[in-house]
């Protein structure tokens, strides 16, 4: 991949703004830096959900909503709605479903569905954050996960480069509206949150930067990141990678990671800008 410097220039200042906190959608964020949380499942399909924060029990029901809808500007997302301080019971039935990143707990309802409790750490400090809110997110759906999907190759040669995409059911997660510094201004946009492992930034896991799926192009929900320098921070370019998105609507959330793709390989690179250039996104050109 080669960029003009006009384009990293406005690459990097889209990507610094788009890891800023801002308004969150999707799995619902039931609560911060808690222990002990618990999920189940009554009669009626409603998620229970207690847990511990700020020395206090604390209890939350959720229901109406499963899995997500395709982006759309004239409805909105799936939601679910909440009580807090309502408490209550139920089963949870053993989890069949698929493998979950970030799984604290999961429930097989009564009628067939899963619901899941996940836990991460979703707002670091970009270019070498380490330590953040661990948040807690509730999810609700049927069938296959949203899927994430990243692809590793170089630009000028010496910088990696990630470009990818998110979708559900085949079709591309993106939003339609974002503040400036890239937080999701609707219920369908999503970021990418990137990690690097053993970087310039230190040993273990840093936060590499967060950057929003792209609305653009023949194959939407893509995404394209370089690990250039940054305003006085060097590349994290590390020895391994993992990035993490928020599901669409209430569904659950994704992780992809691998080991860093080594040295330049030319045969590799010309794969990897076909690939790239095929889907078409003005915002990550060949």
């Amino acid at each position: 991949m080669e960029y003009s410097r006009r384009s990293i220039t406005l690459l990097t200042s889209i990507l610094i703004a788009a890891a800023t906190a801002g308004p969150a959608f999707g799995s619902a964020i039931i609560g911060r830096d808690v222990s002990g949380a618990t999920l189940s499942i009554d009669r009626q399909g409603r998620a229970h959900v207690s847990y511990r924060s700020g020395g206090r029990e604390r209890y939350v029901v959720a229901w109406g909503a499963t899995n997500a809808r395709a982006p759309s500007t004239y409805r909105p997302q799936v939601e679910f709605r909440l009580h807090y301080g309502l408490r209550g019971g139920g089963a949870c039935l053993p989890y069949d479903g698929p493998p979950l990143a970030w799984k604290l707990k999961a429930c097989k309802a009564p009628d067939g569905s899963y619901w899941a409790l996940q836990s991460w750490v979703r707002l670091k400090p970009n270019y070498g954050g380490t330590r953040g809110a661990m948040e807690l997110h509730l999810s609700h759906w049927r069938g296959a996960l949203p899927v994430l999907t990243v692809y590793q190759n170089w630009a000028y040669g010496r910088y990696r480069h990630f470009f990818g995409r998110l979708t559900y059911r085949g079709r591309g997660v993106y939003g339609f509206k974002a503040t400036g510094h890239g937080a999701p201004l609707d219920g369908y946009g999503r970021n990418i949150y990137v990690d690097t492992f053993d970087s310039r930034y230190g040993k273990g896991w840093h936060r590499e930067n967060g950057f929003l799926t792209h609305h653009r192009g023949r194959t939407l929900g893509d995404f394209c990141y370089g690990f250039f320098p940054h305003f006085g921070h060097p590349s994290g370019q590390g020895t391994r990678y993992r990035a993490t998105a928020e599901g669409p609507g209430v569904t659950p959330d994704v992780m992809w990671a691998a080991d860093d793709i080594g040295a330049f390989d030319q045969n590799v690179q010309e794969q990897m800008q076909s690939l790239e250039r095929s889907w078409g996104d003005p915002k990550c050109r060949a």
